[in-house]
């Protein structure tokens, strides 16, 4: 592929991807702001012990969405492989979860910002620095492409010798 037109081949999938990731995220997002508020008003629980139900809801959403919109072209096509995605997508969710909820913590009790706008806020920054994480660890882990991200040859059309790809840009490059 000529030079100009390489880029965008290469970074369209995962540009499709973090848009893709971002629209599951931003729903889950929803349910854990609004899963957290509902909770800390109505039921006025401790706002850690809030914010862990909340994130527990938004990650069996995120689950669905991840596993039949964002990555659906990963699909596992046998039970254990199945099986291993699920446990490998609820050990980062859990992960997460901690980086998230830790955020909260810091802020609340070590701080004690504990005013709704400020536990938001914390609420609002420990997403964003878990949704990195969860990014990062699905996409390595979890939700694989077919047959494992393996790497392509490459045969350079100068006569050069051929070079391997890495396995993003040859799974962009499939895209293309």
């Amino acid at each position: 592929m000529s030079g100009r037109h390489a880029t965008p081949s290469r970074w369209g999938h995962l540009y499709r991807e973090i848009a893709k990731f971002g629209v599951v995220g931003l729903s889950g997002f929803v349910v854990n702001l609004g899963v957290f508020n509902l909770i800390r008003s109505v039921a006025h629980w401790q706002t850690v012990r809030a914010g862990v139900v909340a994130t527990a809801c938004a990650i069996l959403g995120n689950y669905l969405g991840l596993r039949y919109f964002a990555y659906r072209d990963r699909a596992q096509d046998d039970r254990t492989g199945r099986r291993r995605e699920l446990g490998l997508f609820l050990f980062f969710s859990a992960v997460g979860l901690v980086i998230e909820n830790s955020v909260l913590y810091a802020t609340t009790y070590g701080l004690g910002w504990d005013s709704p706008i400020a536990t938001n806020a914390s609420k609002f920054l420990g997403i964003g620095v878990a949704t990195l994480f969860r990014f990062w660890s699905y996409r390595t882990w979890v939700f694989k492409a077919a047959g494992g991200g393996r790497e392509h040859t490459v045969m350079d059309p100068r006569g050069f010798p051929p070079h391997r790809e890495a396995p993003v840009l040859a799974e962009a490059r499939e895209w293309s």
